[in-house]
């Protein structure tokens, strides 16, 4: 059953795992089973090692995003977060565009995600 700290360091672990696109840390947050939807009308990602291939495919540069994400709430092995995903142009500096994320995460019984179901909307551009 997954509490507070477990999620917070999956979270976490998820995060270090992007900013690096080290296989191994990829495959260790999701089951080998595992189903990733980038929205909840996309056709899901099946199974470890698509996740894995789908990240590495297309990265992101390094130091052109930073990302956090913290729990909303749990019931059992089921997940709700939230978080703020911002990226900047090349130099790492220059704001880009930000984007306010909720994941729907399922857990198996080990910790690692069986399902993971993202809704973004990114943060209107102001004109002040």
């Amino acid at each position: 059953m997954m509490n507070n700290e477990s999620v917070a360091l999956w979270l976490s672990n998820y995060v270090e795992a992007w900013k690096s696109y080290d296989p191994e840390a990829i495959r260790a947050l999701f089951s080998e089973d595992a189903r990733y939807y980038y929205s909840p009308y996309s056709d899901p990602l099946e199974g470890r090692e698509a996740i894995v291939a789908d990240w590495l495919d297309n990265p992101d540069k390094p130091g052109t995003f930073q990302a956090e994400y913290k729990l909303l709430a749990t019931n059992g092995n089921l997940v709700v977060a939230n978080g703020r995903t911002t990226y900047f142009e090349n130099d790492g500096k220059t704001f880009q565009r930000e984007f306010d994320n909720i994941f729907v995460l399922e857990f198996d019984e080990t910790g690692k995600c069986s399902l993971f179901k993202e809704w973004y909307m990114k943060k209107p551009v102001s004109n002040d």
